[in-house]
């Protein structure tokens, strides 16, 4: 389906559970930006910085964009398995999640409901018709499927951005952050049989925002333009100093575009099963069909999913840019 036809179209309804995070603020602007969606809901999660405060930021970033209508749930602090000594990248995203600059507390609070609540209800409420856009571990979609056998019928799609297939991963060579965040959550979200479509690293990591970019949002007189021009020089300096890149990866953008309009990347199907202990903990790993094993194994009987292999990198660059700059 073209853009176009994704316009005319009813826009997709969408909850963004996040851990927002410097590429989270990018990705939930270019969202109220995105004729093809509707932010129907944030839910929040642990990952980039703690969850109470990814719920604050979650509640400012709202606040930036003039959209406090649209309702934060906060999600989980601890892990499937009640692990609660939890990985926080705040060396990627500065000590408050938006690039140390200490903004004043947002006066919105959080709806009563949790996260995993929230999901549910939604996607009872609008059946087949929402999708969950999950950039951060996966604790919250996990507990929702643990707690209704049905929400893994009702939810329309769930888009993660997860997992690093045939690559090293970013928090050691085995394990991509979000999936090594909960292994655990990760893997029930995989084997549930939802409509799950996995956007790993091998795919966001051809998605570039260089430093001429930066230079060219600079200028842009719009709002999102100007207040990400404000928090992207720690994003910057981590990935000159861990990737020798003159540029940042936009891992959470593609994927909120890749749920907006799935012909931005190609993707092939199988089942995925993640290590959940030891040196790989958190590796993910899709059975590709080639052969058909005489063993019965982990893999046996499981539902398939989604898994990207290609990105339309340019465009996705291209559109992040445009829908920030037209703000």
């Amino acid at each position: 389906m073209s853009f176009s036809d994704a316009m005319a179209a009813q826009p997709k309804k969408i909850i963004i559970d996040t851990d927002p995070g410097i590429d989270d603020a990018m990705a939930i602007f270019v969202a109220l930006q995105s004729p093809e969606v509707e932010v129907i809901g944030l839910t929040t999660i642990y990952g980039n910085v703690y969850t109470t405060l990814a719920t604050t930021n979650a509640l400012h970033l709202l606040e930036v964009a003039g959209r406090t209508d649209i309702p934060v749930a906060e999600g989980s602090h601890v892990s499937i398995t009640n692990n609660k000594k939890l990985r926080i990248a705040d060396f990627v995203h500065g000590k408050d999640g938006l690039g140390n600059q200490n903004f004043p507390p947002p006066k919105g609070k959080p709806i009563e409901q949790s996260a995993a609540k929230f999901l549910i209800e939604q996607a009872k409420l609008y059946p087949g018709k929402v999708t969950v856009v999950a950039l951060g571990p996966l604790t919250n979609i996990a507990l929702a499927i643990q707690r209704d056998p049905a929400f893994s019928k009702n939810i329309g799609q769930i888009v993660l951005l997860g997992g690093a297939f045939l690559v090293n991963g970013n928090v050691n060579p085995a394990s991509e952050a979000n999936i090594f965040g909960d292994p655990d959550a990760a893997d029930i979200v995989f084997t549930s049989g939802a409509d799950v479509v996995a956007v790993g690293i091998n795919v966001t990591h051809q998605v570039v925002f260089t430093d001429a970019d930066r230079e060219k949002l600079s200028r842009s007189d719009g709002k999102f333009a100007q207040y990400l021009c404000k928090i992207l020089d720690v994003y910057f300096s981590y990935h000159h100093d861990a990737y020798n890149i003159k540029g940042v990866y936009l891992h959470d953008p593609a994927t909120i575009l890749a749920a907006a309009d799935p012909s931005l990347m190609t993707y092939t199907e199988g089942v995925v099963r993640v290590q959940t202990s030891g040196i790989t903990k958190g590796l993910t790993i899709l059975y590709n069909k080639q052969k058909r094993f005489g063993e019965v194994t982990e893999w046996t009987d499981k539902p398939t999913v989604k898994v990207a292999v290609t990105a339309d990198a340019p465009t996705l660059v291209k559109l992040v840019m445009e829908r920030l700059m037209d703000s």
